[in-house]
């Protein structure tokens, strides 16, 4: 059969949220006509609009509070009342601080997504996609030269932000009132108005400040440059061979397509299964050491396209063995595969349903290797495996009714699973740190913003401590810096990489020199050094182009020179494209 439209093939339905096909003010519209208008009012309600008016009523609220415990400070300060407040104070920090700072960090970072990273990344890559495509490039400059643009462009994005927002501040300052009396509250409407602009001014002031201090840090840290400092393997020194895949986004059809690449990329999942075939070909004649896959396993993190990537594996046991996963943004972040602006509420059990099954895969890939740090000793306590099976009903609860009190254990269970630690096998070998860099989102149009959090710095500062001469792998999905290489869009530069990314780079500079950094995200091969690290970025195997298109992807191997982790040059190793080899005739022999 021959029909005249083949299935096989697509249509235009499997390009509507395709970057590579539409244009990002395309997708935005389509979004508004799609957009449920309920959910925008309640979510926007819970994550925006009651936040804003309880910071804009904030100041007015505490004044009229001192004012009334001015009066009554005699009570306070008499009988048992004090002693009361405090052990009340003590009971909620012991068991909900730790809760409580998370839900806070969170929200803080969340506040940045949305109030500042997008301005400052916005104007900041403006600059320098302008600096780069119309001056630098006629000028042919040195690399020095682009490093110091890169500086200046960055602290003059966030001086015009800051000149911006203070404006804004001053527009709005004559309609806020910081200063209330109880007969305020009789006026709920104005009193509203007031939050309003109180907290337009509020967060303006914010931006202006938070913006400054982006821009001057991201002038002074360390720039990064395109690495050279390649060294040929010691004889007799220890060394590791790593396979560096990312983004192999399985889906769960046969002739399924890729949310990004819609009918330009791949179909189905024979271009995996192809770079499988040839790892496993590599491995028989040179054994590797570790095959590290750094996000987005899956195209939404569907069960069905996690059942096609450990169904691509399964044929393959001695990779399997040495495969380490970690969750990219389309594995938990991607609320509907076919529609962008659909979106979470709040209390929504599918983004948590999108945590459980990729925990469950990691579990089953690596959960006897990798081991979760205890907080409260600061030493590494259980496997991943134990984990998960000490919450086993928790799991099938959440799994099967979707149950808010096993929810909840699922919740706490993926806040504490980062950093996940491979431990070295010698004092002076190499382990692997795994961390979680998923912004919490509830929106498709904004899963692809990363996030590492502080409570995981600090863990990942307790596992250098127990291995002081250890290297390691550091391994995360979203890229830590924007690479020194002019994009061929703007829309590639903007939105996609750690929202904190700055200060996580400040932060790992204590692993300078016993690290390399390998993620993905980006779907592009780079190798570059900041602040003494060296970054690997890694190429998918999949999505670049059709079946009738080859691949590649890179084996990495680091190795032991004096006190440091030294990187090999890499081994760039082609995948042929599945339609052609499958089309090839058969030759004899």
């Amino acid at each position: 059969m021959s029909p005249m439209l083949d299935p096989r093939e697509g249509d235009i339905e499997d390009d509507a949220s395709s970057t590579k096909q539409r244009s990002l003010l395309a997708i935005a519209g389509s979004l508004l006509a799609e957009i449920s208008p309920i959910k925008l009012i309640v979510a926007w309600t819970l994550l925006m609009g009651l936040p804003a008016l309880a910071f804009g009523l904030a100041p007015v609220l505490l004044s009229i509070w001192i004012r009334i415990a001015s009066r009554q400070a005699a009570i306070l300060y008499t009988g048992v009342a004090p002693v009361l407040f405090l052990a009340a104070l003590g009971l909620v920090a012991w068991f909900g601080g730790r809760r409580a700072f998370r839900a806070v960090e969170s929200s803080f970072w969340s506040l940045n997504s949305v109030a500042v990273q997008p301005l400052y990344a916005l104007c900041r890559e403006t600059l320098r996609h302008l600096t780069e495509h119309r001056i630098l490039a006629r000028l042919n400059t040195s690399p020095d030269t682009i490093v110091k643009a890169r500086s200046i462009t960055a602290a003059v994005a966030g001086l015009t932000v800051f000149v911006l927002a203070l404006g804004l501040a001053a527009l709005v300052w004559p309609a806020t009132r910081w200063v209330g009396t109880l007969a305020d509250l009789a006026a709920p409407r104005q009193l509203a108005l007031i939050a309003v602009a109180n907290a337009v001014v509020l967060l303006a002031l914010y931006l202006a400040v938070a913006a400054l201090a982006w821009g001057i840090a991201d002038a002074i840290m360390p720039q990064p440059r395109t690495f050279t400092r390649f060294r040929p393997v010691v004889p007799g020194a220890p060394r590791w061979r790593v396979a560096h895949l990312s983004d192999v986004h399985c889906v769960g059809e046969r002739y399924g397509f890729r949310i990004e690449s819609g009918r330009v990329g791949p179909r189905g999942n024979d271009k995996f299964a192809a770079t499988l075939a040839r790892l496993a070909r590599i491995h028989a004649a040179e054994p590797l050491d570790a095959i590290l896959i750094t996000g987005d396993m899956t195209d939404a993190g569907l069960s069905t396209e996690w059942a096609e990537f450990l169904d691509a594996l399964a044929p393959h046991p001695e990779l399997a063995a040495l495969v380490t996963i970690l969750p990219g943004n389309h594995d938990v972040n991607v609320v509907d595969r076919t529609n962008p602006a659909r979106m979470d509420l709040p209390m929504s059990p599918n983004k948590r349903l999108r945590q459980l099954r990729t925990l469950s895969a990691m579990a089953a890939l690596q959960g006897s290797r990798y081991r979760l740090v205890d907080r409260e000793r600061r030493e590494l306590g259980e496997t991943l495996a134990a984990a998960l099976e000490a919450r086993r009903d928790d799991v099938e609860a959440f799994a099967d009714r979707g149950s808010r009190r096993a929810g909840g254990a699922i919740s706490e269970l993926w806040a504490t699973a980062f950093p996940m630690i491979l431990p070295p096998s010698r004092p002076d070998g190499l382990g692997v740190i795994v961390l979680d860099s998923n912004a919490e989102t509830h929106f498709s149009f904004t899963n692809a913003l990363g996030m590492v959090s502080l409570e995981q710095a600090r863990a990942m500062e307790a596992v250098k401590a127990a291995y002081p001469d250890a290297g390691w792998i550091i391994a995360l999905h979203h890229h830590v810096v924007e690479y020194p290489q002019p994009a061929k869009a703007l829309s590639e530069r903007i939105g996609t990489a750690l929202i904190n990314g700055s200060w996580f780079m400040r932060w790992i500079a204590r692993f300078a020199g016993r690290a390399v950094v390998m993620h993905g995200h980006r779907h592009v091969d780079w190798i570059g050094e900041s602040g003494g690290l060296t970054i690997v970025s890694a190429p998918s195997p999949v999505m670049e182009g059709t079946n009738a298109q080859a691949s590649y992807f890179y084996v990495h191997t680091l190795h032991r020179a004096g006190d440091e982790l030294a990187l090999a040059p890499p081994e760039r190793i082609l995948v042929p494209a599945p339609d052609r080899a499958r089309a090839a005739p058969v030759t004899a022999g």
